[in-house]
């Protein structure tokens, strides 16, 4: 594409043709044949004169000028681009510092080299502008489905045409050995979009989650009428999934109506999704009776939840173990992230053994701390004491409903209960003083003395070492190191401190010491108030 200022008529031309099957402002395209013949200029008078070219935007006629500038005597450079106040006199009736005196100069003729660089400017400008049209047009298509054709495959990324803009389907992004050729059709969703300097910015997913959902809320009219609601979608691509889904209308089944007549629906997912076979599983807001349905198709026994830890211990009989557990853990890890739960899967016989062991070391407590006899100690354990603490401080008419318990003995359970607990924190205490730990850590309130003598063990004897301690350091935490996860312990994990009790812990300790204003731990609505209070107090 030689441009020549000679033929003029072919710059209109020439920019309505590109900006034509680019689809971009033609003024764009003239505003690059510009730029391209100034520097096309310059090459001719001289790198250092500023030339600047104008094309008639009707008759295509390009006016080539050469803009200089007045500036102070001690700031000039550029002796073709600049001058004084003296030298402007020449031209300029009367010079100002800032002024410019323009004069038009001959067009130049581009030889084969500059005809070449002046195309290359335009192509790029072109192509940015084209970008910035493909960013303005799908930025806010990100999250929805669009068809396309493939180009070509490049290194397991697929090259995918949208009509106007190329999108690319990452090798990560595809579901598991798709392979694809020249001019198939491909459904995707698109997964994001962003300006970069150079190379693709539209990006497509065919494994995340979002694409199946967004599948059935095309599939599914209750879906996309807002009847029925996606709640979580959990995939393995191109193998197995779960989506749970409720229903806002009691007469409408939001599985069955998922499933389509003789499972029309679901089947034209699974279709796009290659054979992936889809779990629909209605959503509940109780999380036990959710993990049940998530764990489908096999059958739950049990259920134990510890909301404060985020885990969910889960009980089958020995025959539905491998079904619960599904091949190479599937099953159970697809409804671990529908649930958002950690679940540990056991047997009844395993869970039996499990009881029974804590059971037997409960007893053995009560019996080698209290001075009981077996069968005292059962009773204490099967009424629900597991610990000391609960037996010392514990309401008295709760071990009075004990058989075989008067007031008399219970005063004295809990005195010998107290008496130990009283003779263990002593012996931390010495120990923890032994070790170094000052008062600053024992008068912090939080920490018992057997905590302080934890730390103290691992080198934090002061409330300033303890207020420099991370939360993963005390409350302990997961490292992966090189590819696999390894524990951390932490230092205070075996008093069973989370790891949101052990930031607490760090904070209060660091407001203590002056280290943090208590106002920027506040949320925004409390200072607000706060501040609020003390207006009206001064009012």
């Amino acid at each position: 594409m030689a441009i020549t200022s000679a033929n003029q008529l072919e710059l209109l031309q020439t920019a309505e043709a590109v900006a034509r099957e680019k689809m971009i402002d033609p003024g764009l395209v003239i505003e690059a044949m510009e730029e391209s013949l100034a520097r096309a200029a310059k090459s001719r008078y001289g790198a250092d004169m500023d030339i600047r070219v104008s094309i008639d935007r009707k008759t295509g006629r390009a006016t080539f000028t050469r803009v200089r500038t007045v500036v102070e005597d001690e700031l000039l450079e550029n002796y073709q681009a600049e001058f004084t106040v003296e030298q402007a006199k020449q031209y300029m009736a009367d010079p100002q510092i800032g002024d410019v005196f323009v004069e038009e100069v001959p067009p130049v003729e581009m030889g084969r080299i500059a005809a070449q660089s002046a195309k290359q400017v335009i192509l790029q400008k072109v192509r940015e502008a084209e970008r910035d049209r493909q960013y303005e047009e799908f930025k806010d298509r990100a999250g929805t489905i669009i068809n396309g054709l493939v180009k070509r495959e490049e290194f397991g990324n697929v090259i995918v045409d949208l009509g106007g803009a190329e999108a690319v389907l990452r090798r990560n992004d595809k579901i598991g050995r798709e392979s694809y050729r020249p001019s198939d059709r491909l459904r995707a969703y698109i997964k994001e979009v962003r300006r970069e300097p150079r190379g693709h910015q539209i990006f497509l997913s065919r494994t995340a989650p979002e694409f199946m959902a967004e599948l059935f809320k095309m599939e599914v009219p209750e879906i996309y009428d807002g009847i029925i609601e996606i709640k979580a979608v959990a995939r393995d691509p191109g193998s197995r999934a779960k989506i749970a889904v409720i229903s806002y209308d009691g007469s409408i089944d939001p599985v069955g109506a998922c499933v389509g007549m003789r499972g029309s629906r679901v089947q034209a997912v699974v279709n796009e999704l290659q054979g992936e076979k889809i779990d629909i599983i209605p959503w509940n807001e109780d999380q036990p009776t959710f993990l049940v349905n998530a764990l489908q198709p096999a059958e739950v026994s049990k259920v134990v939840l510890d909301e404060e830890a985020g885990k969910i211990e889960v009980v089958v009989p020995e025959e539905q173990l491998s079904l619960a557990i599904g091949r190479r853990g599937q099953n159970v890890r697809l409804a671990s992230q529908l649930t958002n739960l950690d679940i540990d899967i056991m047997t009844e016989a395993e869970e039996s053994a499990r009881r029974q062991k804590e059971f037997e070391a409960r007893t053995n407590l009560f019996m080698e701390t209290l001075d009981l006899d077996e069968f005292f100690a059962q009773l204490l354990v099967s009424e629900g004491f597991t610990n000391l603490e609960e037996v010392a401080y514990v309401e008295l008419d709760e071990l009075l409903v004990i058989d075989g318990v008067d007031e008399g003995t219970a005063e004295e359970l809990q005195a010998r209960a107290r008496d130990f607990l009283e003779a263990q924190a002593k012996a931390a205490i010495d120990s923890a003083r032994a070790l170094g730990a000052e008062d600053s850590l024992f008068d912090f309130d939080g920490l018992t003395p057997q905590m302080v003598e934890a730390l103290a063990k691992d080198g934090v004897k002061t409330l300033e070492d303890f207020a420099t301690c991370a939360d993963w350091e005390l409350a302990g935490g997961w490292t992966t190191v090189d590819g696999q996860r390894v524990k951390d312990d932490g230092i205070l994990e075996p008093f069973d401190v989370s790891l949101e009790e052990a930031q607490q812990l760090v904070m209060t300790a660091r407001v203590l010491l002056g280290w943090v204003d208590p106002e920027e731990l506040m949320p925004e609505e409390e200072a607000e108030g706060t501040e609020d209070d003390g207006e009206e107090a001064e009012a």
